[in-house]
C-alpha cells in the first residue's frame, strides 16, 4: 500500500478546508467555489504568477501578508482572506495595467469589468502580449516541443521562437493560439511556416471547424465525446493529454484498442443510408472556389438553431443577409452521362422547404428556384408547392450553364438557358446546390462482407417484388441505402425491414427478452409537495433568446420548489441518469421540466420517473422553445418572461398533481385487413408468417385489386406473376382467413378486443370476427375521364392500353401516332394532388410501343415529368427511343377534338412551350392518365372506425413522418392506395410496415391503456349525451345505472383528449390530470394570482 497522503487544514474567508500536501491556495478556493481572477493559470500547466490578478491575502504565524494564490502552497493553520479591501484595490490595479497593455482583448475586458474597471487612467499600448507565460509552458509542458520561450528583459521582454525566426519544430498544433488569453496574441505564421489544418465539421458541413476532441452533433446518443486519433497530439507524439486532466469522470483512456465483437443474430438489417453528392469537381458551378455557393446540407445547417450561425441567415464570406437567394436542381442527380442518371426524389421538396423557411427568417428574402421538372409527387406536396409559389418563391424551368463571381462583392452571376432556349443571366446575393443522394462510399466493402449484391448505382440490391429483401435470405435493408427516398417512406421501409425479420424469427419471438424492473412505487399521497425543477437550454434552441439562469433563480422562489437546475440537454442520457439521483438526494416527489414538446419528450422523462419509484403523471413540463425562443426570438426579454410564467403555471398543477395508474386489458391475438389488394395480400401474409391468425375481407370475387389490370412492371416484368404467387400463399397459409365478395356491417370494440360483423354479398351469411388489430387497405381507382373525347373508343386509359397490349399487341403495331396526355383529373381543382404513378406508366407504356413498332410517333403531353427514383432511367431510355415529350401549362390544356362532323379524325392540339407555338397531330389513339382517387366505401369505414380522411378523401395517418401507417386510434393502422397513390413496391413496404405495427400490438397478451382518461361523477351526470357526440374516439356512452341512465367511460377507447369534458354542462366529467381544480390553479398562476 502507498503511504497515506497528509492533508492540511486551513482557512479561507472564515471557512475551513482541508487540501493535500503540495495543493496550492488557488485550488483550496477552488472546492470552496469561491472564484479567484487569473489569466496566467491552466490547471495543466505548472504555476507561474505573472498576472498578479489572483492575489489573496495571508495570515501566518502572526504576519500578513499578500501572495500570488496559483503558486502558494497550502500550510497548517494559514488564515487566507480573498475579499479584502487592499485585495480587492490591488486586483483593480493590475486589471487596469493589463487593460491598458491589451485594451482590445474581451478576455481581459471581461475580467476587468468582473473587478469593476470600466476605464483607464493610463496611457494605451494596444499590444497582443501580457507576458502570462501561457503559451510558454502549454508548447514546453505538454506539446514536448518548447518552441517559443521569453526573450530579452524589462520593458522588451517578448514571447517568440528562438532567434525571433520561424521553428522547424512548430507542429502547428495550435496549443498555444487556444490557450492565449489575448484574441490575436499568437502570430502562428510568424512561429512556424506550417500551416494550420482546418479541421472541418462534418455535422455543420464544414461551415466551421471543430477541434480534435469533440462531441458529432449537439444530441449525439450516446452524447459522448470522440477523438479523432488522426489529430489529437497524444495519438500522434505521445505528447499533451491535457483533456485528462479536465475530464472530471475519468472517462479518457489512451489505452483502449479496438475490440471485435461477436454478436448471434437470427437476421441482419442494413440502414446504412446514402451519402450526398460532391459538387467540388463542377467547377461550372463554383463549388469551392466561391464562398457564397452552397449546397443544400450547409444552408440547411445556416437555417438551423443549433447550427453555426445559431440560425440567422447569412452569408458565410461576409456574415451579410442575403436578398436574392437561388437555389439550383438535380446537382449530382439526373445526369446525360452514366454517373448518376437516377432522380434523387427529395430535393425539389427540400429545396421549396429550405426557401420558405428562408423568407419566414428574413421575409425580404427573394428565392428562386431553378429546375426541370419539379417533381412533388409525394402526399400532400402539390399542396406544399402552392404554398411555396404563394409565399413569393419563384419557379424558373432552366439548367445553369456557369457561374461566375463579382469579386468587390462576392454576389454570383448565374447564366442559364430558359426553357425556350434563350440564354440569361442573373445576379444572386447566395446560390444554394440542391445536391443529390449517392451510395455510401464503403457499399462495395460492406456487401462483399455479407455477400448480397450492389445494383448498377452500387446501392444495395433487393429482389423481385420484395423492395426490403437483399439477395442475400435473411438480410434485409431499408431507407435510402435501397434507393434515394424521403423520411416517411424511410419510416415505413424501416418498419417493413423489421416485418421481414420478424416473419423469419417469429418461431423465437420473445426468447430473448429480459422484463424490465422497476422499484416499487412510492406512495405520496399525504406528503407535502417537494418540487424539483429541471430548465434546458436545449443547446442554443431556447439558451440563446431566453435567459435560462434567470429563469432557475426565478423558479427558485416559488413555494414548494426545492430544487432547481440548468441543463443544456435535459433529455440526454447522462441528465437523465443525474436526476434520477437528484429525485433521490432532495426526496422529490414531483417533477417539472422546462424545455421543448411534451408530445415527443414527456415519455423520456416519464420513464426517468417511474425508474426513480415515483408515479410517472406526477410529472408536467413546461414548453418554453415552441411557446417561447421560437415565437419570440426577436425580443430576448419577453421570452424570458413568458419562459418564467409558464414555468410558474407547470409548477401550479405540480402542486395538485395526483397518482394515475394505467389498466391492462387481455389482447384478441388475431387481426383483420379490409381490402383484398397488393397491399391487403401483403400485410394479411406478413400477419400470418409471424404467427397470428388474420382475417383478409374483399368485396370483390377475386384477390388483387388493381393489379387485375396491370400487366406490367416499368422492367418488364409480368404482374401477374406477382399476383399469382401472393395468391398461392395465401391459399396456402392456414392462418389466412379469406372473405371474398364480402362487405362490413359493423365494426364493435378497441384496441385489442374488436368484433366485426361480415356479410357475404351473395349468401348474405354473416360472420362475427373477433380480433385485436385492423389494418385498413381498400386501395384507390382510376377515376373516369369527362375531357379529351374519353367516349370515343379509340381514347382509353393507361390501364385500357395495358389490357390492349395483351389482347390486341398486332392493332397496336399498326398505330403511327400515339397521343398520351397526362395529369388528366389531377393536380386541378377537384384532384389538386399528383397521382404518382402515371408518368412511370407512361414511359413505361412508351417504352413497349416504340418496341413494337419504331417507327411509331408517340407524344406525351405533360405538365412535370415525375419519373423519380431509379424510375429516371425508364425515361431517359423513353426519350433515347424517339418518344417527343411536349410540355403544356395548367390554363393551357391540350385541345382534342374531332376534325370532320363524321367523326372519323381527332386532332390534339397544344401549345409548344418550347417551340412558342402550337402544334396540332392527328393520331390514331390518345391515352389518358386519369387520377387515381380513393374508394366508395372510404367515406363509410370511416366513419364507422372514427379515422379521418384528409380534404381528398383518402385516409390521414397519425403523423407523416412519426407515424406514417398509424391512425390516432390505436390498433388500427393503414397501407396502400387507401393512404395515397404509390407504386407496388411502395405499397409492399408500407403493407409490410402496417402488418410489422399490427403485430406488436397482438404479440402481447395484454394492451395498456392510458391513465389520463376521463371520469365521470354519476350523481352530477345529466345523462345530456354531449360527450358521446364529442368524443373522437367513441368512449363515453350512456348506460342504465340504479335506475337512472347515466355515461360511462370505456377505458380502452378512451385517449384522455378532453373533449368531453369541455363540452359538459354539468361539470360531471372530469380529465384525470387535467381535473379542474388543477386547469383553475393554471389559470391562476398564468395572471399570477399565486
Amino acid at each position: 500500500m502507498g503511504a497515506k497522503t497528509e492533508m492540511i487544514s486551513l482557512t479561507i474567508d472564515d471557512r475551513p478546508v482541508e487540501m493535500a500536501e503540495g495543493a496550492t491556495i488557488l485550488e483550496a478556493c477552488g472546492k470552496l467555489d469561491i472564484k479567484i481572477p487569473t489569466l496566467c493559470y491552466h490547471k495543466a500547466l505548472s504555476s507561474y504568477g505573472a498576472c498578479r490578478l489572483c492575489l489573496v491575502e495571508i495570515e501566518e504565524n502572526g504576519r500578513t501578508s499578500i501572495r500570488t494564490s496559483c503558486n502558494y502552497p497550502v500550510s497548517e493553520g494559514i488564515k487566507v482572506r480573498t475579499d479584502t479591501e487592499r485585495i480587492i484595490r490591488n486586483r483593480k490595479i493590475m486589471a487596469e495595467l493589463l487593460l491598458a497593455r491589451c485594451p482590445d482583448s474581451k478576455k481581459i475586458q471581461s475580467v476587468a469589468a468582473a473587478l469593476g474597471v470600466t476605464g483607464n487612467r493610463m496611457d494605451l499600448k494596444h499590444e497582443d502580449c501580457i507576458l502570462c507565460g501561457l503559451c510558454v509552458r502549454m508548447c514546453r509542458e505538454r506539446m514536448g516541443k518548447g518552441v517559443l520561450g521569453f526573450s530579452n528583459r524589462g520593458s522588451e521582454r517578448i514571447v517568440s521562437p528562438a532567434f525571433n525566426e520561424q521553428s522547424e519544430e512548430c507542429q502547428t498544433c495550435g496549443a498555444c493560439y487556444y490557450i492565449c488569453p489575448v484574441e490575436k496574441g499568437i502570430k502562428l505564421d510568424e512561429i512556424s511556416e506550417n500551416k494550420p489544418k482546418f479541421i472541418s465539421s462534418d455535422f455543420d458541413a464544414g461551415l466551421v471547424g471543430r477541434p480534435a476532441v469533440y462531441i458529432p452533433y449537439a444530441q449525439a446518443v450516446p452524447n459522448y465525446a470522440n477523438i479523432d486519433p488522426e489529430l489529437c497530439v497524444h495519438l500522434t507524439t505521445g505528447e499533451c493529454q491535457i483533456c485528462t486532466e479536465f475530464c472530471e469522470a475519468e472517462a479518457i483512456d489512451f489505452n483502449q484498442k479496438e475490440e471485435l465483437v461477436d454478436l448471434d443474430v437470427g437476421s441482419i438489417i442494413i440502414t446504412t443510408g446514402a451519402d450526398t453528392f460532391d459538387p467540388t469537381g463542377m467547377h461550372e458551378l463554383g463549388y469551392g472556389r466561391y464562398s457564397n455557393v452552397l449546397t443544400s446540407i450547409q444552408f440547411e445547417r445556416i437555417l438551423a438553431a443549433s447550427g453555426p450561425f445559431e440560425g440567422h441567415l447569412q452569408r458565410p464570406s461576409d456574415g451579410k443577409v442575403p436578398v436574392k437567394i437561388a437555389w439550383l436542381q438535380c446537382v449530382g442527380s439526373r445526369t446525360e452521362d452514366s454517373s448518376m442518371p437516377y432522380c434523387s426524389s427529395v430535393c425539389c421538396m427540400y429545396a421549396m422547404k429550405e426557401a420558405i423557411i428562408a423568407k419566414e427568417h428574413v421575409p425580404t428574402v427573394e428565392p428562386k428556384i431553378f429546375f426541370m421538372d419539379m417533381r412533388a409527387h409525394g402526399k400532400d406536396f402539390d399542396k406544399y408547392y402552392d404554398q411555396a409559389k404563394n409565399t413569393g418563391v419563384e419557379f424558373v424551368r432552366g439548367r445553369i450553364g456557369k457561374i461566375r463571381e463579382i469579386p468587390d462583392t462576392g454576389n454570383l452571376v448565374l447564366y442559364y438557358t430558359s426553357e425556350k432556349g434563350e440564354v440569361k443571366q442573373e445576379e444572386f446575393d447566395l446560390v444554394v446546390l440542391s445536391i443529390g443522394l449517392t451510395p455510401r462510399k464503403n457499399a462495395g466493402e460492406l456487401s462483399d462482407r455479407l455477400g448480397i449484391r450492389l445494383n448498377e448505382f452500387n446501392f444495395i440490391e433487393h429482389i423481385g417484388n420484395s423492395p426490403i429483401e437483399t439477395t442475400k435470405p435473411g438480410i434485409f435493408v431499408c431507407g435510402p441505402a435501397v434507393q434515394p427516398k424521403d423520411i416517411p417512406e424511410t419510416v415505413m421501409q424501416a418498419s417493413a425491414a423489421v416485418a421481414g425479420a420478424a416473419e423469419l424469427l417469429s418461431d423465437v419471438r420473445g426468447t430473448e427478452i429480459t422484463v424490465k424492473e422497476y422499484p416499487a412505487e412510492k406512495e405520496v399521497r399525504g406528503q407535502r409537495p417537494r418540487i424539483g425543477v429541471f430548465v434546458c437550454h436545449c443547446g442554443t434552441n431556447i439558451g440563446s433568446i431566453v435567459d435560462v439562469p434567470s429563469v432557475v433563480e426565478y423558479v427558485k422562489s416559488l413555494p414548494d420548489v426545492v430544487y432547481a437546475e440548468e441543463n443544456l440537454f435535459t433529455c440526454s442520457q447522462d441528465t437523465q441518469e443525474k436526476m434520477k439521483e437528484i429525485i433521490e438526494e432532495h426526496k422529490l416527489n414531483r417533477v417539472v421540466v422546462s424545455s421543448c414538446s411534451p408530445s415527443t419528450h414527456e415519455p423520456l422523462f416519464q420513464e426517468t420517473l417511474r425508474e426513480s419509484a415515483l408515479n410517472p403523471y406526477l410529472f408536467d413540463m413546461a414548453n418554453i422553445r415552441n411557446q417561447c425562443s421560437w415565437v419570440h426570438r426577436a425580443d430576448h426579454a419577453k421570452a424570458t418572461d413568458k419562459a418564467k410564467i409558464l414555468t410558474r403555471i407547470a409548477i401550479g398543477k405540480a402542486r395538485l398533481l395526483e397518482p394515475l395508474h394505467t389498466i391492462a386489458l387481455d389482447v384478441t391475438q388475431k387481426g383483420l385487413v379490409v381490402g383484398g389488394g397488393l397491399a391487403g395480400m401483403v400485410a394479411a401474409l406478413s400477419i400470418a408468417d409471424q404467427g397470428f391468425e388474420v382475417a383478409l375481407i374483399e368485396r370483390d370475387y377475386r384477390l388483387g385489386g388493381n393489379l387485375n389490370r396491370l400487366k406490367r412492371r416499368p422492367n418488364g416484368e409480368k404482374v401477374i406473376d406477382c399476383l399469382e404467387d401472393y395468391r398461392q400463399r395465401i391459399a396456402d397459409n392456414p392462418k389466412v382467413r379469406v372473405f371474398l365478395d364480402s362487405e362490413i356491417l359493423a365494426i364493435d370494440g378497441y384496441v385489442g378486443n374488436y368484433v366485426t360483423s361480415i356479410r357475404n354479398s351473395k349468401s348474405e351469411n354473416v360472420d362475427d370476427y373477433e380480433h385485436g388489430v385492423i389494418v385498413i387497405t381498400t386501395g384507390a381507382k382510376e377515376t373516369e375521364p369527362k375531357e379529351y373525347l374519353f367516349e370515343d373508343d379509340r381514347v382509353i386509359s393507361q390501364l385500357d392500353l395495358e389490357d390492349v397490349f395483351e389482347e390486341d399487341e398486332k392493332t397496336l403495331s399498326k398505330l403511327k401516332n400515339v397521343v398520351m396526355i397526362q395529369c388528366v383529373g389531377s393536380r386541378d381543382e377537384e384532384h389538386p394532388y399528383c397521382s404518382r404513378v402515371c408518368c412511370t406508366q407512361a414511359v413505361k407504356n412508351s417504352i413497349r410501343l416504340k418496341k413494337l413498332n419504331p417507327k411509331m410517333n408517340v407524344y406525351v403531353l405533360y405538365r412535370d415529368v415525375r419519373t423519380y427514383g431509379f424510375n429516371e432511367i425508364y425515361y431517359q431510355e423513353a426519350r433515347a427511343l424517339g418518344v417527343t415529350f411536349i410540355r403544356y401549362e395548367e390554363d393551357a390544356k391540350p385541345v382534342v377534338e374531332y376534325v370532320d362532323d363524321e367523326k372519323k379524325q381527332i386532332s390534339v392540339s397544344v401549345m409548344d412551350i418550347v417551340l412558342g407555338g402550337e402544334v396540332e397531330i392527328r393520331p390514331d389513339r390518345v391515352i389518358l392518365a386519369p387520377a387515381m382517387i380513393p374508394q366508395d366505401d372510404a367515406s363509410t369505414i370511416s366513419q364507422m372506425l372514427k379515422i379521418p380522411l384528409n380534404e381528398d378523401s383518402f385516409f390521414m395517418e397519425a403523423h407523416v413522418k412519426l407515424r406514417p401507417v398509424d391512425f390516432s386510434a390505436e390498433g388500427i393502422y393503414l397501407a396502400g392506395l387507401a393512404h395515397s397513390p404509390k407504386q407496388m413496391d411502395e405499397t409492399v413496404s408500407q403493407a409490410k410496415a402496417a402488418a410489422e405495427r399490427a403485430c406488436i400490438i397482438i404479440s402481447s397478451d395484454e394492451y395498456v391503456s392510458v391513465a389520463n382518461i376521463a371520469e365521470v361523477d354519476v350523481d352530477t351526470c345529466a345523462a345530456c349525451g354531449m360527450c358521446v357526440a364529442a368524443c373522437p374516439y367513441g368512449a363515453p356512452g350512456l348506460v342504465w345505472l340504479g335506475g337512472r341512465q347515466v355515461c360511462q367511460i370505456n377505458t380502452a377507447l378512451c385517449k384522455g383528449c378532453g373533449s368531453c369534458g369541455a363540452v359538459c354542462p354539468s361539470g360531471a366529467m372530469q380529465q384525470l390530470g387535467f381535473k379542474e381544480i388543477q386547469t383553475l390553479e393554471m389559470v391562476n398562476q398564468s395572471l399570477g394570482l399565486l
